[in-house]
């Protein structure tokens, strides 16, 4: 029961402290405290209310003034709602009206807007690609703002702007039909900037110290191309810029670039090699080694060759020569017979055919084996073409074209390499194979000469 009573007064207090904001809640004791502190909270809340009452009645009229404006506010926004809503409607009525007759008066001359504006659009686009704005710089603007004046309003253009429009086609024709020579700067290949002289070629070129250039419309500048067509190409660029008023080839571009574009992208011999892969190197490491061993069978059968004629015309025998050599074999064997000397002379021939037809036999390899590498190359090229296709697609030929340039690469570097060692092959054989047929001449021309010496006294003898 004590606690029961507890509970009770905690929560006495605690609403009485909530009405009386100031009173002092005390832990009652018995049920006479508890009543006693309920009266007293009900005292001081009736008082309380009592003092808001007597508030809220003292701001009443405040209330209903304030109550009052913002009635007259809403009936002024109303008024005026109403009459910005009726000028609406006969401003638009008006407007049509104007619309109308402006459309009857004008008639024909509304399609002049158009065409201008047409024109106005093709110039600039133009202009965008001409390597004369280079030297006429801020000619897109004009047309620019006279494009969009034309498209956005249905105002006449002046008389000045058609001419400035007509001024501007007629100078660029002008213009088209003459070289001239100009200071600007420049956008080196390194990224450097620097002040040069450059001659526009009507509005096909731009040149300056011997190389092409480029107008990059969006950011006003010239630049050099960033690869430079072959030097043939370039040699009539630096003939032109180096001319005083003289008359010089020059290599035009009638596209105003877009064939130099083109020309300037197609890869030179080192990337073509590139593009082979590490099948043309081996290619290529092979045939400079047939090449290689060509050459110093060339010399070497030269000289041989050389001394060997000199020998035809001595009758004296020389060992620095494989001829001498074979001749110094009868002249070591007096005496031997035919046979034996025919032997030894054979024995002698054969001793020099090392000699002459050494390495002749690797270069014929090189002949065959070089298509077969590049064989190789075009299936292994192929193989990648057909993973790209399987992987990507055939969306995107560029995918593609790392393959393909492989297989043909390493195809035409076999036969680049074969073809000359076939030719080279068959010149050293042919004069390998002369010098042995000297060689053997000679060495039948001895036999017959000892033979011949034999049968003198054989004959004199049966003649007495």
């Amino acid at each position: 029961m004590k606690k029961l009573l507890l509970l009770i007064s905690a929560i006495t207090l605690s609403a009485v402290s909530v009405f009386s904001g100031n009173a002092i809640a005390q832990q009652a004791t018995s049920l006479d405290d508890l009543l006693s502190q309920l009266a007293q909270g009900k005292i001081a809340q009736s008082k309380q209310n009592q003092d808001r009452e007597a508030e809220f009645n003292a701001k009443k009229s405040q209330q209903i003034q304030l109550l009052n404006q913002a009635r007259q506010q809403r009936d002024q926004a109303i008024n005026l709602s109403t009459q910005l809503e009726k000028n609406f409607q006969d401003n638009d009525v008006t407007l049509g009206n104007n619309t109308d007759a402006l459309n009857k008066r004008m008639g024909e001359l509304k399609e002049l807007f158009g065409v201008l504006q047409q024109v106005a659009g093709d110039t600039r686009s133009k202009f965008q690609t001409s390597v004369i704005s280079a030297q006429i710089p801020g000619r897109g603007q004009f047309l620019d703002e006279f494009a969009q004046s034309m498209g956005s309003s249905s105002k006449l253009a002046s008389i000045e702007e058609i001419e400035r429009l007509w001024f501007e086609l007629q100078r660029e024709m002008t213009q088209s039909g003459k070289v001239h020579k100009f200071s600007r700067e420049i956008v080196l290949a390194n990224g450097e900037k620097s002040q040069a002289d450059v001659v526009r070629v009507g509005g096909f070129n731009l040149v300056s110290q011997g190389k092409y250039l480029e107008y990059i419309d969006e950011t006003a500048s010239v630049a050099q191309l960033m690869r430079q067509p072959s030097s043939r190409y370039l040699s009539s660029a630096n003939a032109l810029t180096s001319s005083n008023n003289q008359v010089v080839p020059f290599a035009l571009d009638p596209t105003g670039g877009s064939i130099l574009g083109l020309l300037v992208q197609a890869p030179d011999l080192q990337e073509r090699v590139e593009q082979g892969g590490a099948v043309g190197y081996v290619i290529l490491a092979i045939g400079l080694i047939g090449l290689l061993i060509a050459i110093e069978r060339f010399i070497t059968l030269f000289f041989i060759g050389s001394k060997v004629n000199r020998q035809l015309k001595s009758e004296q025998a020389s060992n620095d020569n494989p001829l001498g050599r074979v001749m110094l074999v009868q002249d070591k064997n007096p005496l031997d017979n035919v046979e034996t000397l025919e032997l030894k002379l054979s024995e002698s021939i054969l001793k020099e055919v090392p000699v002459l037809t050494t390495r002749l036999t690797f270069i014929k390899i090189i002949s065959v084996v070089a298509p077969l590498i590049g064989l190789l190359g075009t299936v292994t090229g192929m193989i990648n073409t057909f993973q790209a296709i399987t992987l990507f697609g055939t969306g995107d030929p560029k995918l593609m074209a790392g393959g393909i340039s492989q297989a043909l690469v390493t195809t035409v570097l076999g036969l680049v390499v074969a073809i000359p060692m076939v030719f080279i092959s068959t010149l050293l054989n042919t004069r390998s194979r002369g010098i042995i047929n000297i060689l053997q001449q000679q060495s039948a021309g001895i036999l017959a000469e000892r033979s011949e010496n034999s049968e003198k006294p054989l004959t004199s003898k049966q003649g007495a």
